[in-house]
């Protein structure tokens, strides 16, 4: 193994403490963050959820020359839509898909049931007029685009959507605890499972503090963050264990300090490698991967520092 740093005698759990405080009052911001949005902002919801958990319009729009994504969303945003999701449609080449919030009533937009397709009609009028009525494209030679159809998604639909990634979530964290249960002890599936928890929720804490939106992407960063939080774990606890066959008369926290260091490098390395590649998701991945790349920014340092703070002290 790649040793970066040699002869590292830190005692980390000397400082498990400080650290462990600083994991709480993060964790209380976000709590505190989100019980203030109910009460302070008119009962909106902690999360800035997108349209994939909170419901929308889907409009499916056919262009004489498709523009760019970021051009389509520059347009949007001109009109107030910030959280649009742009895909290009799987069967025509000409055809994308925009997936909007649902849109409250405005003056420019009256009718609550049409305003997702109104608001994405006016966004649009920046690239030229749309083909009206029962016109075609070919029909009207000077129109730039067309809205060929547009579909609701409810909060309903929303909701399953939330239940089911909680779910996938807790069963993931069980299967976890059993395995390392079987294969290491018990003290060590508690401390890697803890640990994922508070990697999961300190993400969390962020996205409600800084009111980074929330999709799937973001679940599919959350269950991804879980393997990589207990991966590093079970490295250091594979560690302690041979410490603690080689060194029998030894204290388990010198054993736990010792495990550590003796990993660090192998930490730095994969973890670091890691951050870099998140870290170049977040400053150039643009506006469709934002919250799947920042969610994995903030899950790769919690990741790493929990296995320190939080893991091997519980299991201690």
């Amino acid at each position: 193994m790649l040793e970066i740093f040699k002869n590292i005698n830190v005692d980390w759990m000397g400082w498990r403490k400080p650290l462990i405080m600083i994991s709480i009052a993060i964790l209380f911001a976000g709590l505190g963050s989100a019980i203030g949005r109910q009460f302070t902002e008119g009962g909106t919801d902690a999360f800035n959820l997108g349209v994939d958990f909170q419901g929308g319009t889907v409009v499916t729009v056919k262009f004489r020359e498709k523009p760019s994504t970021d051009d389509i969303r520059n347009s949007l945003q001109g009109v107030g839509i910030e959280e649009a999701i742009i895909q290009d449609s799987t069967d025509k080449a000409d055809e994308v898909l925009i997936k909007v919030p649902t849109m409250g009533q405005r003056e420019e937009c009256p009718n609550v049931d049409e305003a997702g397709r109104c608001f994405v009609k006016k966004g649009l009028d920046t690239f030229g007029k749309e083909a009206e009525g029962a016109a075609t494209l070919n029909d009207d030679q000077t129109a730039a685009y067309k809205i060929v159809g547009t579909d609701a998604v409810g909060p309903v639909a929303g909701a399953q959507l939330r239940n089911q990634a909680v779910i996938a979530t807790l069963l993931g964290m069980v299967g976890i605890l059993l395995f390392i249960a079987f294969r290491y002890d018990w003290t060590y599936a508690a401390g890697a499972v803890i640990a994922v928890f508070h990697d999961v929720l300190i993400t969390l804490a962020f996205f409600t503090m800084f009111q980074w939106e929330v999709s799937l992407n973001v679940l599919a960063a959350l269950l991804t963050l879980v393997g990589f939080s207990v991966n590093d774990s079970i490295v250091i606890f594979d560690r302690i264990r041979e410490n603690l066959t080689l060194h029998r008369g030894e204290s388990l926290y010198k054993l736990t300090n010792q495990s550590i260091n003796q990993t660090m490098s192998r930490t730095i390395v994969t973890n670091g490698l890691v951050f870099l590649a998140v870290l170049a998701l977040v400053l150039f991945g643009g506006e469709v991967l934002r919250g799947f790349s920042l969610a994995l920014f903030v899950g790769s340092i919690t990741g790493t520092y929990s296995t320190i703070a939080i893991a091997s002290p519980i299991a201690i």
